[in-house]
């Protein structure tokens, strides 16, 4: 009668190691492909200064994430002491009606966020020109059960914002606002007609909704 004992750890090492080589090809091969573990993008420039209140959940939201992608960017609430400015040029969130049932009530809201920005350096230079950045929800609404629907919108709208919000670190880690502002630092001061500051957002009026529909949370600002 032979004994099959001793192969058994020779069997063990044999499928670690192709689990070993196995998790080494994939590496080698998202590498290939040019994936990257989401992680730290350090940003080109050191100090940032941007117009979006810091006492709003989205303005401090943001600055903890720049810093939190990019720890060696320091936020100033000086715009002479900033290498770049990111001003805010405008910023919506609004909900409308996307359906009704037969009785004329409301069985469907789309959510909206859109925030307009642009980044320009020290000397005027525009280093991001205005971008529009939107994102869409739509969420079931049930009448019935007004306050949680308005606890569930509100919850939404925070996803949505900081969703945004990665999307705008991704913007200024990009390779084009590396390029554009590696390259104006040999720029003089632009124009004053260039260097001009953006005006103020305006405050924007939400449209108003029906009788008894959830009202939009606290927007952007």
């Amino acid at each position: 009668m032979h004994s099959t004992s001793p192969t058994l750890p020779y069997t063990a090492s044999v499928r670690r190691r192709l689990r070993g080589l196995a998790g080494l090809a994939l590496c080698m091969l998202l590498a290939a492909c040019g994936f990257h573990l989401k992680g730290a993008a350090q940003l080109p420039f050191t100090t940032l200064y941007t117009n979006v209140p810091q006492n709003s959940e989205f303005g401090s939201n943001l600055r903890r994430a720049i810093t939190a992608s990019s720890p060696d960017t320091r936020i100033v609430e000086d715009v002479t002491q900033a290498q770049v400015r990111l001003t805010q040029l405008s910023s919506v969130e609004s909900l409308r009606e996307l359906s009704l049932d037969a009785q004329g009530r409301v069985e469907e809201y789309e959510l909206n966020l859109e925030f307009v920005f642009q980044v320009t350096d020290s000397k005027g230079h525009v280093v991001l020109p205005p971008t529009t950045l939107r994102s869409t929800r739509e969420l079931p609404y049930d009448d019935t059960a007004v306050q949680a629907k308005q606890g569930e919108i509100n919850t939404v709208f925070k996803r949505m914002q900081q969703l945004l919000i990665d999307r705008i670190v991704r913007h200024l880690a990009s390779p084009d606002v590396r390029q554009a502002y590696a390259q104006s630092q040999d720029l003089p001061p632009a124009d004053a007609s260039e260097a001009a500051d953006a005006p103020p957002p305006a405050a924007i009026p939400q449209p108003p909704t029906p009788w008894g529909s959830p009202r939009v949370g606290p927007g952007l600002y």
